[in-house]
């Protein structure tokens, strides 16, 4: 799908002033085109920002495996000689990271 040079300008304009998928959705309608051709376009333009996954908490995600490398460090253990742990809940490991004084 071609784009002419103003359409591109007002895209990257419209975006950059507010840059979210409401947007993306909104420039697709007015232009006639997909959401995924206009995201694929300020992509090219270097100006679409990929959503990034948080919890619901508002964090970066943190894997459990992390989470016992992190304990295994503060308490100067070898990962090995914490096998298994990462099978353990989440907020026990949480808890355990926090106690060792490795909070990421």
């Amino acid at each position: 799908m071609n784009y002419t040079q103003d359409q591109t300008a007002y895209m990257v304009e419209e975006y950059q002033n507010k840059p979210t998928r409401i947007t993306v959705d909104r420039l697709a309608k007015e232009l006639g085109k997909s959401s995924k051709s206009i995201i694929g376009k300020l992509s090219r333009e270097g100006v679409y920002q990929r959503n990034v996954y948080k919890t619901k908490a508002g964090e970066m995600p943190v894997t459990k495996v992390e989470i016992v490398c992190e304990i295994a460090e503060a308490l100067n253990l070898n990962q090995e000689a914490l096998a298994g742990l990462e099978k353990a809940p989440k907020a026990a490991l949480k808890a355990l990271q926090i106690a060792a004084g490795s909070e990421l």
